[in-house]
Order: C-alpha cells, then sequence, then structure tokens
C-alpha cells in the first residue's frame, strides 16, 4: 500500500489537509507540494466569517498556511481525487 502524502490525514469523519492557500489567484486548482503542506490556488478573495458546510478550518483562519477538515468523504477517495 502506498504510503500517505504528509498533507494528508484521515480522520473519523473524513480527512484533513494542510495546503498553503494562494487568493486571487489566476485559476483555482491544486499545485504542487511546499513542503509538509499542498499549494491550493483560489481565484476567490479572502472572505471573512463564511462557513464552508463540510470544509472548516481547524488552523491557520486568518492566514496563507491552513489545516483543513472535509467531512464525509473517505481518505482513499480524497487521494484519488488528488491524483495521489
Amino acid at each position: 500500500m502506498k504510503a500517505e502524502p504528509s498533507y494528508l490525514q484521515g480522520t473519523s469523519a473524513g480527512v484533513r489537509l494542510a495546503l498553503a492557500v494562494q487568493p486571487r489567484a489566476s485559476r483555482t486548482g491544486f499545485g504542487d507540494r511546499l513542503g509538509e503542506r499542498r499549494k491550493l490556488a483560489i481565484t476567490a478573495p479572502p472572505v471573512d466569517g463564511v462557513a464552508k458546510s463540510a470544509v472548516h478550518i481547524v488552523l491557520g483562519e486568518t492566514g496563507k498556511l491552513k489545516t483543513v477538515a472535509i467531512d464525509g468523504i473517505a481518505l482513499a477517495e480524497a487521494r484519488r481525487r488528488l491524483g495521489e
């Protein structure tokens, strides 16, 4: 079995991702690994206090380095979607 990437962790509710977020990017998508994190470019600007149903910020609420929890997705499915 393939080892899990350091930025991806399974939880009882879903998965956690350690991300380096780049807001206001020209396109949305995952980029390369940046150390122990995966780059995520998003076209939207940062917005304070907006809830994202199944996505919860665990660490880094106001910074570009974030750890997010995504409920309702299996680790294997998250790995497949991330191309791991």
